[in-house]
């Protein structure tokens, strides 16, 4: 299922990081600020467990998370989300996908993998903030099915209606959360109007 997070402090940021002129400090600064924004939503269904907790009034019958959460970013650019979610969610594990899009063919490239034990009894959320051909994104996916992750989540900052349909049609299973939908893909795969690349604009290179 697709949910379009769009927040009034979500949009704002947004737009402070699609405007060209803003520098790599600003353009992930703002990038922390939308995932621990984005974190709030995208936990808002994380299953709990009864909990008794003594206050200095006396006991109350609350309850706590009842499943870890790991988070995975999608190297290099999905590492810019990390850290807002982590200061929400600060138990949060952490594993890594490294892949590429090839220029010429727009397929992904794996290059690095390395998870947490747990992955079939977590929640599991796949973090990179572009959603462009979905290619990285279903390939991600797919290696972490490999290893038994049954529930997870697909956070992403802007995405396109192409990368959209091949989560959906390959993982409807997945839910995908953006906080915002863009137009469409222009013919190098980039989206539109887009922020640019992701991973260039947070560390800084071309």
């Amino acid at each position: 299922m697709l949910k379009v997070l769009d927040h009034p402090l979500i949009t704002h940021k947004l737009a402070i990081m699609r405007d060209v002129a803003t520098g790599t400090k600003d353009f992930s600064q703002q990038l922390d600020e939308i995932a621990s924004l984005m974190a709030y939503e995208v936990s808002r269904d994380l299953p709990v467990k009864p909990k008794d907790v003594t206050t200095p009034m006396g006991l109350c019958h609350t309850y706590e998370l009842s499943k870890k959460v790991v988070l995975v970013p999608i190297l290099r650019a999905g590492m810019g989300m990390t850290q807002g979610i982590r200061n929400l969610i600060p138990t949060a594990k952490v594993g890594f996908i490294g892949l590429y899009r090839n220029h010429q063919t727009l397929e992904p490239v794996e290059y690095y993998a390395k998870f947490p034990s747990d992955l079939a009894e977590s929640v599991v959320m796949v973090l990179d903030p572009m959603l462009a051909t979905g290619g990285s994104a279903d390939a991600a996916i797919e290696m972490i099915k490999k290893r038994g992750a049954k529930n997870i989540k697909l956070v992403c900052l802007v995405g396109a209606p192409e990368g959209v349909k091949v989560i959906e049609e390959h993982h409807p299973d997945v839910d995908i959360y953006l906080a915002a939908l863009d137009s469409h893909l222009n013919e190098v795969g980039y989206i539109v109007p887009g922020l640019g690349d992701a991973g260039d604009r947070i560390f800084g290179t071309k």
